[in-house]
């Protein structure tokens, strides 16, 4: 029998709600299961727990941990694809944007301008202007204003007044226009809170195993809690795969073919300090296989991607040196002063999900994403954007619940803020008196605001409890011991690898990767979470074997090499 419809739960995910959504998963029939805790998995979830269903998702790693964690941090139409004629894509990203930057998550997602280098004269200025006059035009589509300025024509002294970095004779003028970015690693912890928050049962570090079937209808999955070692079965009306770059591999379990198959393209970027070349603005340049981004990233420069084939370890994808070496090529190609190997503090390497097609090229394949009911009781989603995740989660639902008995509400993503919008801009409004409330400067609150939004309240009642909680993080000022604590009390940290590398991005923004950090990090994680001495040494001893099996790994080569390498370090096993 189906249990009662969800009821609302607290915002929380600690250790404690954690052992509640796994004693209802092993106990209660849902509505609808959600494999897969990424963008689309999270969002899936959302979108049926406010249809009133009863939902539960697990994740076999962290939240965000593949694909969702590692892409370029944009919220974006994508510009390049109206050069693909692909007008409905690209006006359904730009609605989307706007809806996450003024109704969403205005904490998390945030204007960001780009200039675009002109080489010819003429021609390139009316090609390019006309493309992004129709991205203007598009971003109007969904009934509201853009959130986001026009773009606008700029002459060669305006260029170099914006970036006096850019190499005098490497362009004749250019265009600027505006996107938006966001931390993906934590609008995706923030997701699935929310989806707690309405009730879902969320949980972490559970990995499927297998599907339970009747006849050749799916009818739940086989669980196992990687943090326990328990083992159990939980029961669906209806199974979601959103397992992205996974997706075949969950399919295989079926032991049924796939309907389409997906292949990942891997991406690379650098981390590069913000003082390493001036520019107000990011940048946005041509390359002979796609586009490379120079994002504004707080105190630091985003640089890249590539887009290659990747067939190999899909957790943990490597950058080589190689891949370094061609994004500092393209660079450099219009800096003044050229970037070397010695000023990159970060790289972090992430695979798109593409829907495989006829072409060779990973650019050529499918940004589209595709729903299909691959066998009764099983909705598969793949392929898409970052960008569209709603849009992505909203179809797979619908497929989801038409196999379900009774009317089902429509999706009412559109209008759910997650949790700390509400209340963001009054609280930004008054960030300096927060600051002389609380004693702390008000750039430290105005990073709160900006990661945490109107939750900042809760951290900040932390460090009232516990002053000390206030100090930075050793080798990555920008964060401070507090947001640890929160990140194991509230928002579903398990690992130490979960705070350096996701819940902040000490990991790719800390020269040291997160070395210093590490050890101050796991014993405030260890008190929250309850590890002994041995289990804080394990911690901070698997993490700095991940730190150097990355470095070594981007010395490499090539792809086979550098794979082999990253993989000597353990990763985070069942007890």
């Amino acid at each position: 029998m189906s249990a009662p419809r969800s009821v609302a739960r607290s915002s929380k995910l600690g250790p404690e709600e954690r052992a509640d959504a796994i004693e209802a998963l092993r106990t209660v029939e849902l509505d609808i299961l959600v494999v897969g805790g990424g963008i689309v998995g999270t969002g899936s979830a959302l979108d049926a727990v406010t249809r009133g269903l009863t939902v539960g998702m697990v994740e076999a790693r962290d939240w965000a941990s593949g694909t969702s964690s590692r892409s370029s941090k944009l919220v974006h139409g994508g510009i390049r694809y109206l050069e693909q004629l692909d007008f409905r894509l690209v006006r359904e990203a730009l609605i989307e944007r706007g809806l996450l930057l003024q109704r969403i998550a205005p904490h998390l997602v945030k204007p960001v301008r780009f200039l675009y280098p002109l080489s010819k004269p003429v021609y390139e200025r009316f090609y390019i202007g006309a493309g992004m006059f129709l991205y203007d035009i598009f971003s109007y589509s969904g009934g509201r204003p853009p959130g986001v300025p026009h773009h606008r024509h700029l002459t060669k002294r305006q260029m170099l007044r914006a970036a006096p970095s850019l190499a005098n004779d490497a362009f004749v003028g250019g265009l600027t226009y505006y996107d938006a970015q966001v931390d993906d690693a934590r609008y995706v912890a923030a997701l699935a809170r929310t989806a707690s928050s309405y009730g879902a049962h969320v949980a972490s570090r559970v990995r499927v195993e297998g599907f339970l079937k009747v006849g050749q209808r799916v009818v739940g999955v086989t669980a196992h809690d990687l943090e326990t070692g328990e083992r159990f079965e939980i029961k669906a009306r209806q199974v979601v795969n959103a397992t992205g770059v996974w997706t075949d591999d969950t399919q295989a379990m079926v032991g049924e073919r796939g309907q389409f198959k997906v292949r990942a393209s891997k991406g690379v970027h650098l981390v590069v300090p913000r003082d390493r070349f001036q520019s107000k603005i990011g940048l946005i340049l041509r390359t002979e296989k796609s586009v490379l981004f120079v994002i504004p990233w707080g105190r630091h420069w985003l640089i890249g991607t590539t887009d290659t084939d990747w067939h190999l370890d899909k957790a943990h994808p490597a950058a080589t040196a190689a891949d370094i070496d061609y994004i500092l090529e393209h660079v450099n190609a219009i800096l003044a002063v050229p970037l070397t190997r010695d000023d990159v503090e970060g790289v972090f390497a992430g695979l798109r999900p593409l829907l495989a097609g006829e072409s060779e090229q990973t650019s050529k394949l499918s940004r589209e994403h595709v729903v299909a009911h691959a066998v009764p009781g099983l909705v598969v989603v793949a392929g898409g954007k970052w960008t569209t995740y709603r849009i992505m989660a909203k179809d797979a639902i619908d497929a989801a619940v038409s196999s379900l008995d009774g009317k089902v509400p429509p999706s009412t993503t559109q209008d759910i803020a997650l949790l700390g919008a509400e209340g963001y801009k009054a609280a930004w409004n008054k960030r300096s008196r927060l600051a002389e409330q609380f004693g702390v400067h008000k750039v430290r609150i105005e990073h709160l605001l900006n990661r945490y939004g109107a939750l900042s309240y809760e951290l900040l009642e932390l460090i009232h409890e516990r002053p000390e909680l206030i100090e930075p993080l050793p080798g990555a000022d920008d964060y401070i011991a507090a947001e640890v604590v929160y990140a194991a009390s509230h928002e579903g940290a398990l690992h130490l690898e979960d705070v350096l590398a996701r819940r902040t991005r000490i990991s790719i923004e800390a020269w040291d990767r997160g070395v210093s950090a590490a050890p101050v990090a796991a014993a405030l994680m260890g008190e929250v979470l309850g590890w002994d001495a041995e289990r804080t040494a394990d911690e901070v001893a698997n993490y700095l074997k991940r730190v150097q099996a990355e470095i070594e790994s981007q010395q490499q080569p090539d792809d086979e090499s550098a794979d082999r390498v990253r993989l000597e370090a353990p990763d985070i096993s069942a007890k």
